[in-house]
């Protein structure tokens, strides 16, 4: 298989696929970013199925980019030949007219001579990978699996059959455009490549008008607008849910066992992505998540799920799949979440600053929304004495951490400086006002060791924990406290991977066997707390390296081998981009950042 940051993304806003370099789309899910796949090589093996496109001969790869502020990628071989450049996306806006849900376009263009160029389509389908039913509808090429249908059309181009390599001839003069589309549950309908072309045309515009709207004088622009994009490309439009990544149980050690299933909506991840979208003035998809988490949340109000799918339902089980081989025999590959039921204190922090982040930009809470958001904040008034699961979902009896305390903290004052412009009874307000003050005694005392000058993971421990690098933004600490800078030194010093790379907590201290990579959002956490902390310097330094381990599409893992540089996890990590944002912005006043 090829390394995970070979892989480029494109998606739709409804799914996603993963192209390696060689032009073979590896991971498709149909309909939707939680179905089953059609194509499954990454972590299913050959007998998955894959839709590779491109050069026959062995090829040499020498460009490969998205189209400027567009979800287009498009990659260039040199062939014995000419040059030959393949040009893909999916149509993310298809509502009002009679189209398919979903349509990936694949174009085939030649430079300096014809080129002998090769298609390898072989569907698959579910955990056995089943072949499909095959039928022709004039020249489209039909695979079906009861209610689920797939049609590939080539122009001009030849006659395709499942499963077999099939050679044709591009030249000059005319491309060869592929056109899949996809019907679930409903008619399929055809589109021809010309049209589908001028989709794909037409969604790049609507890409580029809406990457418009971030600040032109924004520090690293470029690499924040490619993270925005990402982020909305990883959003399930009909829902508005955010996934935390497009993929399941790409592994976060080489061959162990600590592979997961990412294709749910984590609300406190989603809430991360949307501070980042509020930041850059993007309120529509704050709206739309705070929607979404709204209704998906009603039925377990006020508690607040983990996890959830697409459309706000709980997580199904936990479960291997049979005979999968994984990706480089990472077993097992798995289906369902189990941190589903935990019980994690600190989402709630990160869902009342989302909604205090638009309050203060303006944007005040619907009624049904503030009353949700009183109910949480409720909660965590009654429960924050409690043990939880933590962060980072470590699977293994619940203890008293100092993160979850914090973001406890943070919850009731979010909800206490939205009050100041919306209806609160003065009941309610003390009630907030009395359980705030104790949760900040509590952790002041319980939380910090003197001897280490540092907060540390649970009470009474010397362990550190990456995610208390959020510190400098909550208020529990002045930022530039001793407290505030001994914690950042200690956590920089002790959990460090090398460079700029940081694990989460000490390695091996989770319960799982064998040990993970470094973990890539709290490499940006880093860069933002040091500069909150007026160690921009540094900071800047931090970042500087940090984009330069991006994928050569500027993309992120959740993860990074410290030895190898190689990525590890779920690919691309929706966390880790939204990161990534909020440290650029937390540098944007900086004079000599360009």
């Amino acid at each position: 298989m090829q390394p995970i940051a070979d892989y480029g993304l494109v998606g739709d806003t409804r799914t996603a696929a993963l192209v390696s370099s060689d032009g073979s789309v590896d991971w498709l899910c149909v309909p939707r970013f939680d179905s089953a796949p059609i194509f499954g090589r990454l972590v299913g093996g050959p007998a998955a199925g894959r839709f590779r496109l491109g050069p026959a001969a062995t090829p040499t790869v020498v460009a490969r980019n998205y189209r400027h502020h567009t979800a287009t990628l498009e990659t260039t071989w040199i062939t014995p030949g000419g040059k030959l450049t393949l040009t893909e996306a999916m149509v993310a806006e298809v509502g009002g007219r009679l189209l398919p849900a979903t349509v990936l376009v694949r174009r085939l263009s030649a430079v300096g001579g014809s080129v002998d160029a090769v298609v390898e389509f072989d569907p698959r389908r579910g955990e056995q990978h089943r072949e499909p039913r095959i039928r022709h509808r004039g020249q489209d090429l039909v695979c079906q699996w009861g209610a689920l249908a797939i049609s590939l059309s080539c122009d001009p181009g030849p006659a395709i059959e499942p499963g077999r390599p099939t050679h044709f001839t591009v030249t000059p003069d005319r491309p060869v455009t592929f056109v899949l589309t996809v019907a679930y549950r409903e008619p399929l309908i055809h589109v021809q490549a010309a049209a589908a072309w001028a989709l794909l045309v037409e969604d790049e515009g609507r890409w580029r008008d809406w990457t418009a709207r971030v600040d032109q004088d924004l520090p690293f622009r470029e690499e924040v607008i490619r993270s925005l994009l990402t982020l909305r490309l990883l959003t399930y439009s009909p829902s508005g849910a955010p996934v935390a990544a497009p993929t399941t149980s790409l592994p976060e050690q080489r061959g162990g066992v600590r592979n997961f299933d990412y294709r749910f909506a984590w609300p406190r991840d989603a809430s991360i992505g949307i501070v980042a979208f509020l930041s850059v003035g993007m309120v529509e998809e704050a709206r739309g998540f705070l929607w979404w988490l709204l209704h998906a949340s009603r039925l377990q109000r006020p508690r607040l799920p983990v996890l959830l799918t697409l459309d706000g339902r709980q997580a199904p089980p936990e479960r291997g799949l049979r005979d999968w081989p994984g990706y480089v025999g990472s077993v097992p590959v798995r289906v369902g979440n189990g941190a589903a039921q935990q019980h994690q204190l600190d989402g709630y922090g990160w869902i009342l600053n989302a909604a205090w982040t638009l309050v203060q930009a303006g944007h005040p809470l619907y009624g049904e929304t503030w009353r949700a958001m009183q109910g949480f904040a409720d909660l965590v008034a009654r429960r924050w004495s409690q043990p939880d699961a933590g962060i980072w979902e470590v699977r293994g009896d619940q203890v008293h951490h100092v993160h979850s305390k914090l973001m406890a903290w943070l919850a009731l004052d979010r909800a206490l400086r939205i009050a100041e412009t919306h209806r609160l009874s003065t009941g309610r307000r003390q009630r907030w006002q009395a359980a705030r003050r104790a949760i900040g005694i509590e952790v002041k005392n319980l939380g910090f060791d003197t001897s280490m000058g540092s907060y540390t993971r649970s009470y009474r421990s010397q362990e550190l924990d990456a995610a208390l690098l959020i510190l400098p933004q909550i208020g529990v600490e002045e930022r530039g406290s001793p407290r505030t800078r001994g914690t950042l030194d200690a956590i920089r010093k002790q959990l460090s991977a090398g460079g700029p790379l940081l694990y989460r907590y000490p390695p091996g201290r989770d319960g799982l066997p064998g040990t993970e990579g470094a973990f890539l959002p709290c490499s940006f956490w880093l860069v933002e707390a040091l500069a909150l902390d007026d160690r921009r310097r540094e900071a800047l330094e931090l970042f500087a390296d940090l984009l330069g381990r991006a994928s050569p599409l500027g993309l992120y893992a959740e993860e990074m081998d410290p030895a190898t540089g190689e990525y590890l996890g779920n690919y691309p990590q929706a966390l880790t981009h939204a990161a990534l944002v909020q440290a650029a912005l937390a540098l944007r006043d900086l004079p000599s950042v360009s």
